[in-house]
């Protein structure tokens, strides 16, 4: 459900239902994952969703060393499926991220396309996780986070990114006003997830998103739990281990109201930091 307040500036989209499609992605199978993905984005769509999140790289998974054979060269058919689907259920998607197949290299990239099938942004995971050897077979990204999605300013991360408050925190200073977070997190560190997440929300005053995957890989079991949390840092909507479809309704007019309760921003001392 969409309620929508008309000014002279623009038609602003305040309320959402999200919904985040924590899938159960097939190792290094892009069709099964796209045809999978369709499935699932229609169910959401079905639920009332007018926003879809799909996790990082939801159309290989961890696959690594076989990035060169899978690929999405320059995207082009994971944008393609988006805009396809975007405009066919007139719903916007932040997109997860897929292998992106660059002149210089394989980029995790993610897409945001809007309820028209345009594309409205695509930003490369800056912070590679040496731990699943991301820096071996990835090129760093150095795009700007920064994007508006149906009116809203926003901000789009992957996984790893959490961990770095300084990065999250420079798209709260350009006034986002949601986070959009996708990610592969590990089951075995997935109490960090939940208090990374919570604290980002908290100290930047404002929506974090977050869709994470569910299932297991040959070297990874992945802890689900993909979250709503809102900007008082309580939790909208949250999922369990498993594949599902993790719906919550957010508003984002309560981002305004609580910068203005509790003005860090304005306290801030950027002489000192």
């Amino acid at each position: 459900m969409i309620f929508l307040i008309k000014d002279n500036r623009r038609e602003l989209t305040l309320k959402h239902k999200i919904a985040m499609i924590q899938l159960d992605i097939h190792y290094g199978d892009t069709q099964t994952n796209y045809t999978r993905a369709s499935t699932f984005i229609d169910k959401a769509v079905k639920s009332g969703a007018d926003i879809i999140l799909l996790p990082e790289l939801w159309t290989s998974g961890y696959d690594l060393t076989r990035l060169d054979e899978i690929a999405d060269d320059q995207a082009k058919e994971s944008i393609a499926f988006l805009q396809e689907q975007a405009k066919k259920y007139n719903v916007s998607l932040v997109g997860g991220s897929v292998a992106e197949k660059c002149d210089d290299g394989v980029r995790n990239t993610l897409l945001v396309v809007d309820s028209k099938g345009k594309l409205v942004h695509k930003y490369s995971k800056l912070h590679l996780f040496q731990l699943m050897d991301e820096h071996v077979y990835l090129e760093e990204g150095n795009d700007k986070t920064e994007f508006e999605l149906d009116g809203t300013d926003s901000a789009g991360f992957i996984c790893y990114d959490i961990r770095f408050p300084e990065w999250m925190r420079k798209s709260a200073l350009n006034d986002a006003k949601v986070m959009y977070v996708v990610a592969e997190w590990p089951k075995l560190r997935i109490d960090h997830w939940r208090i990374l997440l919570q604290a980002r929300a908290i100290e930047n005053q404002c929506y974090v998103i977050a869709c994470n995957r569910s299932g297991s890989d040959p070297k990874n079991e992945f802890g689900g739990m993909s979250l709503i949390i809102d900007p008082w840092g309580e939790v909208v909507a949250e999922g369990g281990l498993e594949e599902e479809i993790v719906i919550g309704e957010v508003d984002f007019s309560l981002v305004e109201e609580v910068r203005k309760r509790i003005p860090v921003f304005g306290d801030r001392r950027e002489e000192r930091y």
